[in-house]
């Protein structure tokens, strides 16, 4: 009896078997396509070893073909383990991130903002990112109508993060009303146009991990949820 020398594919499925053996026919096609299943390794060595014995003397598979056989099984159930061993470490690292995440709740997080919740009686603290090194930095803060409410003088600073306290009052040193409030910084001697951003301080008071792509979030007091890829700092 002679068996064909090309050995089967490691993706080989039961429904291209059924459907070549039937010579087109839709029947055997159909009844194969109903299992939807894989061969796994166990039945490929099967197959091989079976082509093997019922092979022609006379027409002995080619060697290199054999080998390149058992290279592409080789392949995919390498593959196969990376992947299971990439899901454990995954499972592992969402874990870990979740223990470490618990330590973060009472601190604060500094978080790009360009708005701040004033409570009643209560501070702000922040920072400004400096882009360039400057003779004058200034904070303007201003409330939901557009109305300058206060402007903090930062001095001289080098290039990075300014660090800011708005004690809650006005210009004229009176308290400002609790709500929401805009933050806006200029520096001098930038270019027109150069984005000089702001930052706020809030409590972590929860942390929930996100599922897939979504990652670490956290819940910060006056700035609601926030990814922690966005958090530029951890402080106490």
């Amino acid at each position: 009896m002679t068996i064909a020398t090309t050995f089967p594919n490691p993706n080989y499925t039961p429904s291209a078997a059924a459907g070549s053996s039937a010579g087109g026919s839709g029947t055997g096609s159909a009844a194969a396509g109903a299992t939807g299943a894989t061969l796994g390794g166990t039945n490929f060595l099967s197959l091989m070893l079976a082509q093997l014995k019922n092979q022609d003397p006379t027409s002995p598979v080619d060697s290199n073909q054999f080998l390149n056989q058992l290279a592409s099984l080789s392949t995919v159930q390498g593959i196969t383990q990376l992947n299971s061993s990439f899901s454990s470490l995954s499972n592992s690292l969402v874990s870990s991130q979740a223990l470490q995440a618990s330590s973060l709740l009472g601190h604060q997080a500094l978080v790009s903002s360009k708005t701040a919740s004033l409570a009643a009686n209560g501070t702000v603290t922040g920072a400004v990112s400096i882009p360039q090194t400057t003779s004058h930095a200034v904070l303007s803060i201003s409330d939901s109508s557009g109305a300058l409410v206060r402007q903090i003088d930062l001095g001289a600073q080098s290039k990075g993060l300014a660090d800011f306290s708005w004690d809650g009052k006005q210009q004229d040193g009176s308290p400002a009303r609790a709500g929401e409030y805009t933050l806006s910084a200029q520096i001098a001697g930038a270019k027109s146009g150069t984005a000089v951003s702001t930052y706020v301080n809030g409590t972590v008071q929860s942390v929930t991990m996100g599922a897939g792509q979504t990652g670490l979030t956290l819940n910060v007091s006056g700035l609601g949820s926030v990814a922690f890829s966005n958090v530029q700092q951890i402080s106490h």
